[in-house]
């Protein structure tokens, strides 16, 4: 990578790249470029993200709300992350540049939204070579107005949000904080009572928004819907891969589903859990340095992020080579059938807790019958006991939208202590977990760790699962296991090209096609005789 120069001051990327061009160069630079323009038209969810504005404003008449995307986190000296903006801002606005910032301020009847951004520079200005935000390092921006008939929004040089944010009241403003430490030190919080970090008003800002994401819209839904068939397609990526003779390192499994993140998405939505062998029974395992043994279990919970930022969140567990042992299959049948009686318990106006309890019975009675309960079902379920969590510490599964843990600031009331309702999307996801130290289990439960979790769509009538594309019972799985290991390795088939902004086709739960690959595995590189496989680094085979 490039480095990002600075003269006679850090390599942070937070000046002009280098203060000491020639003056020839300087002249030389500044002639003989054709300008550019951007082919933009309006988002086809542009009328989603008004409503949403426009609920937001009915909740807070007559005060300013100022919501900010975030801008770029250092990684290391003068490299950042690959910017993600905030969930919210992208909720409420669609866009994904840093350092955007959303104000709406009250007009009598409602809100006014300004969207707040840097723009394209001006080819009469220098920051297009010299600037750590010009276009040769790191690309075209958009112009206010482009911006503008993109999103549907009015726009605003992003040098004016501070004298405009200086004007404002602080009884009368309320700020979505922690993303923007610029725009948090402008706007002096109103006096109130604190909880988890935020003053009490800004505290409901967050609130009101996680809870208009709580039902998801048809675009949602169709969002949601292609981040699932993109982490199907990434499921069958490394079954292709996975071996049933040899060992494999998880990080290997890892960067096949991470490539597919990619390609199809934006990225991952959240860490890869790639768990072999007893790593499975670590419920958020995210080093990934082990490898895979045949007759172990291997556990996968990842999910891609698609292109407008929605997420998957889907676990399954194969049976390295290629059968579950008995032991393990009746695991996974406990497992299989507690969230099969989740999944069919869910319909509009059931308790979330409701859905949590069904689940857990149904593993309290697996594991009595597998005799590990001290005491009987009902007593193991009394809520002053709770004895059977100590094989299943999580809970059935949350909220999932944009965020993997989608509405996590919505009140108790609304979400955990409250009901169901159309247009709800969550997980669900028991799982059972033996520890290797665990001496209350048999020997041969030990190291065994089993979790499957589905994404699913709360309707009228009851549930849909959107991932149903990924098989889930026992026999299904080690079938499908057996079928992607037949086809082999695949490169990702290119999608269709699609203008931003224009129609998307309609999502599918099945599988789409990948085209198979003719050439040598890309999957694995030539090595010379006698050289180590990268999967099995030293002291960690089988």
């Amino acid at each position: 990578m490039t480095e990002q120069r600075t003269d006679g001051q850090p390599a942070d990327g937070t000046e002009s790249h280098d203060h000491d061009f020639p003056e020839a160069f300087l002249a030389f630079m500044r002639q003989g470029w054709r300008d550019t323009t951007l082919p933009v038209g309006p988002r086809v969810e542009v009328p989603n993200h008004a409503k949403r504005r426009a609920a937001l404003s009915a909740a807070f008449p007559g005060e300013t709300l100022v919501i900010p995307g975030g801008g770029e986190k250092v990684r290391a000296n003068d490299t950042e992350f690959r910017f993600r903006p905030g969930s919210d801002f992208v909720y409420l606005t669609g866009d994904h540049a840093p350092d955007s910032v959303l104000v709406m301020r009250p007009n009598g009847s409602g809100h006014d939204a300004t969207l707040y951004m840097r723009p394209r520079a001006s080819r009469e200005t220098d920051e297009f070579f010299r600037s750590r935000h010009g276009e040769l390092w790191v690309g075209r921006r958009h112009t206010l107005a482009e911006k503008s008939t993109e999103l549907g929004l009015p726009t605003a040089e992003l040098a004016e949000l501070e004298p405009a944010l200086a004007d404002l009241a602080p009884g009368r403003t309320r700020v979505l904080r922690g993303f923007d430490r610029h725009v948090d030190a402008a706007v002096r919080p109103y006096d109130g009572p604190r909880e988890q970090g935020q003053p009490g008003r800004d505290r409901e800002l967050a609130t009101a928004i996680a809870e208009l994401k709580l039902i998801k819209d048809e675009w949602e839904i169709a969002q949601l819907q292609d981040a699932v068939d993109a982490t199907v397609r990434g499921f069958e990526d490394v079954a292709r891969v996975l071996p049933a003779d040899r060992a494999v390192s998880e990080r290997l499994l890892e960067g096949i589903f991470a490539l597919r993140a990619r390609h199809d998405g934006n990225d991952v939505g959240y860490g890869s859990i790639v768990g072999a062998g007893e790593h499975a029974t670590i419920l958020h395992w995210v080093h990934n340095h082990g490898v895979t043994r045949p007759g172990e279990l291997l556990l996968m919970d990842m999910g891609v992020e698609n292109r407008n930022l929605y997420t998957a969140d889907v676990t399954r567990v194969l049976p390295v080579d290629g059968r579950f042992t008995p032991l393990q299959r009746q695991v996974y049948d406990i497992v299989y059938a507690s969230q099969q009686a989740g999944i069919d318990f869910i319909k509009p106006g059931v308790k979330f807790k409701d859905v949590h309890l069904t689940c857990m019975r149904v593993l309290a009675e697996g594991l009595h019958d597998l005799g590990l309960l001290p005491v009987s079902v009902d007593e193991a379920m009394d809520e002053k006991s709770t004895v059977y969590r100590r094989w299943t510490l999580h809970g059935f599964g949350h909220m999932l939208g944009i965020d993997v843990h989608d509405c996590s600031n919505a009140r108790k009331e609304m979400y955990r202590e409250g009901v169901l309702g159309e247009g709800y999307v969550l997980t669900v996801e028991p799982g059972l977990y033996f520890q290797p130290e665990d001496d209350l289990v048999p020997e041969e439960l030990r190291g065994v760790g089993i979790r499957i979790e589905d994404d699913v769509l709360v309707t009228a009538t009851g549930a849909v699962n959107l991932s149903a594309g990924l098989p889930r019972r026992a026999d299904e799985v080690e079938t499908w296991l057996a079928e992607q290991r037949e086809a082999g390795p695949a490169c990702p088939a290119d999608p269709p090209v699609r203008p931003r902004g224009g129609p998307r086709r309609r999502c599918a739960t099945t599988l789409s096609p990948t085209r198979r690959w003719r050439g040598p595995s890309p999957f694995r590189a030539p090595r010379p005789p006698g050289r180590p496989l990268p999967s099995l680094p030293p002291g960690r085979g089988p």
